[in-house]
Protein backbone atom coordinates (compact mmCIF):
# COMPACT_ATOMS: atom_id res chain seq x y z
CA UNK A 1 0.00 0.00 0.00
CA UNK A 2 1.09 3.36 -0.39
CA UNK A 3 1.57 6.07 2.01
CA UNK A 4 -1.47 7.89 1.26
CA UNK A 5 -3.96 4.63 1.12
CA UNK A 6 -2.69 3.51 4.68
CA UNK A 7 -2.87 6.89 5.89
CA UNK A 8 -6.65 6.97 4.30
CA UNK A 9 -7.27 3.46 5.91
CA UNK A 10 -5.62 4.68 9.09
CA UNK A 11 -8.34 7.51 9.33
CA UNK A 12 -10.88 5.15 8.60
CA UNK A 13 -10.12 2.32 10.87
CA UNK A 14 -9.70 5.10 13.88
CA UNK A 15 -13.46 6.63 12.75
CA UNK A 16 -15.12 3.24 12.89
CA UNK A 17 -13.39 2.12 15.98
CA UNK A 18 -14.40 5.58 17.32
CA UNK A 19 -18.10 4.85 16.57
CA UNK A 20 -18.07 1.39 18.16
CA UNK A 21 -16.75 2.51 21.17
CA UNK A 22 -19.41 5.71 21.69
CA UNK A 23 -21.81 2.96 20.94
CA UNK A 24 -20.29 0.44 23.66
CA UNK A 25 -20.31 3.37 26.05
CA UNK A 26 -24.37 3.83 25.46
CA UNK A 27 -24.66 0.72 26.57
CA UNK A 28 -23.46 1.12 30.02
CA UNK A 29 -25.95 1.14 33.32
CA UNK A 30 -25.01 2.66 36.28
CA UNK A 31 -23.55 -0.23 38.62
CA UNK A 32 -22.01 -2.37 35.92
CA UNK A 33 -18.60 -2.72 35.54
CA UNK A 34 -17.03 0.46 33.30
CA UNK A 35 -14.96 -0.38 30.28
CA UNK A 36 -11.59 0.31 32.33
CA UNK A 37 -13.11 -1.77 35.04
CA UNK A 38 -13.76 -5.08 32.65
CA UNK A 39 -10.04 -4.45 31.13
CA UNK A 40 -8.35 -5.04 34.09
CA UNK A 41 -10.24 -7.73 35.28
CA UNK A 42 -10.30 -9.35 31.81
CA UNK A 43 -6.35 -8.66 31.98
CA UNK A 44 -6.13 -10.26 35.71
CA UNK A 45 -8.04 -13.22 35.00
CA UNK A 46 -6.24 -13.80 31.62
CA UNK A 47 -2.50 -12.90 32.41
CA UNK A 48 -2.79 -13.79 36.37
CA UNK A 49 -1.76 -11.60 39.07
CA UNK A 50 0.50 -8.61 38.03
CA UNK A 51 1.38 -4.86 39.76
CA UNK A 52 -0.59 -1.86 39.94
CA UNK A 53 1.99 0.21 37.74
CA UNK A 54 2.01 -2.76 35.64
CA UNK A 55 -1.36 -2.48 34.62
CA UNK A 56 -1.47 0.98 34.21
CA UNK A 57 1.92 0.34 31.60
CA UNK A 58 -0.33 -2.12 29.79
CA UNK A 59 -3.89 -0.23 30.28
CA UNK A 60 -1.66 2.77 29.01
CA UNK A 61 -3.29 5.06 31.67
CA UNK A 62 -1.09 6.81 34.39
CA UNK A 63 -1.17 5.05 37.54
CA UNK A 64 -3.73 7.21 39.46
CA UNK A 65 -6.41 6.15 37.38
CA UNK A 66 -5.62 2.84 37.35
CA UNK A 67 -5.55 3.06 41.22
CA UNK A 68 -9.62 3.86 40.68
CA UNK A 69 -10.24 1.52 39.11
CA UNK A 70 -8.21 -0.99 41.17
CA UNK A 71 -10.03 0.36 44.25
CA UNK A 72 -13.55 0.17 42.34
CA UNK A 73 -12.47 -3.26 41.95
CA UNK A 74 -11.42 -3.98 44.96
CA UNK A 75 -14.24 -2.40 46.64
CA UNK A 76 -16.71 -4.63 45.32
CA UNK A 77 -14.72 -7.90 46.07
CA UNK A 78 -13.90 -8.72 42.37
CA UNK A 79 -9.74 -7.97 42.88
CA UNK A 80 -7.93 -8.68 45.82
CA UNK A 81 -4.73 -7.19 46.89
CA UNK A 82 -1.59 -9.70 48.40
CA UNK A 83 2.42 -8.88 48.90
CA UNK A 84 4.04 -10.32 46.45
CA UNK A 85 6.01 -13.75 47.87
CA UNK A 86 9.29 -13.01 46.34
CA UNK A 87 9.36 -9.76 46.86
CA UNK A 88 7.09 -8.13 49.75
CA UNK A 89 7.83 -4.46 48.74
CA UNK A 90 5.56 -4.81 45.71
CA UNK A 91 1.70 -5.43 46.06
CA UNK A 92 0.04 -7.97 43.37
CA UNK A 93 -3.48 -7.65 42.23
CA UNK A 94 -5.21 -10.59 41.69
CA UNK A 95 -8.77 -11.92 40.24
CA UNK A 96 -10.94 -13.03 43.11
CA UNK A 97 -13.36 -16.17 42.32
CA UNK A 98 -16.18 -13.91 42.51
CA UNK A 99 -14.46 -11.89 39.47
CA UNK A 100 -13.96 -15.18 37.89
CA UNK A 101 -17.45 -15.92 38.07
CA UNK A 102 -18.63 -12.29 37.04
CA UNK A 103 -16.52 -13.26 33.97
CA UNK A 104 -17.82 -16.33 33.00
CA UNK A 105 -21.36 -16.10 34.58
CA UNK A 106 -22.27 -12.83 33.13
CA UNK A 107 -22.49 -11.26 29.84
CA UNK A 108 -23.13 -7.45 29.29
CA UNK A 109 -26.36 -6.33 27.70
CA UNK A 110 -23.67 -4.68 25.31
CA UNK A 111 -21.67 -7.94 24.42
CA UNK A 112 -25.44 -9.73 24.28
CA UNK A 113 -26.52 -7.02 21.10
CA UNK A 114 -23.24 -7.55 19.47
CA UNK A 115 -23.42 -10.90 19.50
CA UNK A 116 -27.13 -10.70 18.59
CA UNK A 117 -25.99 -8.26 15.57
CA UNK A 118 -23.28 -10.41 14.54
CA UNK A 119 -25.57 -13.62 13.99
CA UNK A 120 -28.41 -11.92 12.12
CA UNK A 121 -26.80 -9.01 10.06
CA UNK A 122 -23.80 -10.40 9.07
CA UNK A 123 -23.08 -13.18 6.93
CA UNK A 124 -20.23 -16.55 8.11
CA UNK A 125 -17.71 -15.00 5.89
CA UNK A 126 -18.20 -11.23 7.49
CA UNK A 127 -18.02 -13.10 10.35
CA UNK A 128 -14.30 -15.10 9.98
CA UNK A 129 -13.45 -11.63 8.83
CA UNK A 130 -14.01 -9.95 11.90
CA UNK A 131 -12.57 -12.40 13.96
CA UNK A 132 -9.69 -13.03 12.00
CA UNK A 133 -9.05 -9.05 12.55
CA UNK A 134 -8.96 -9.19 16.41
CA UNK A 135 -5.53 -9.96 16.32
CA UNK A 136 -4.34 -7.48 14.69
CA UNK A 137 -6.39 -4.66 16.16
CA UNK A 138 -4.46 -5.81 19.41
CA UNK A 139 -1.74 -5.57 17.55
CA UNK A 140 -2.13 -1.89 16.59
CA UNK A 141 -3.21 -1.09 19.64
CA UNK A 142 -0.25 -2.54 21.54
CA UNK A 143 2.33 -0.20 19.14
CA UNK A 144 0.57 2.88 19.63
Amino acid sequence: MTDEELLQASTDLRVALGRLIRRLRQGYVVGELTLPERSVLSRLDREGPATPGCLADLERVKPQAMGVTLAGLVERGLVARRKDDTDGRKVLMSVTGTGVQLLTDRRSRTTERMATALAEKFTAAEQRKLLAAIPLIERLAGEL
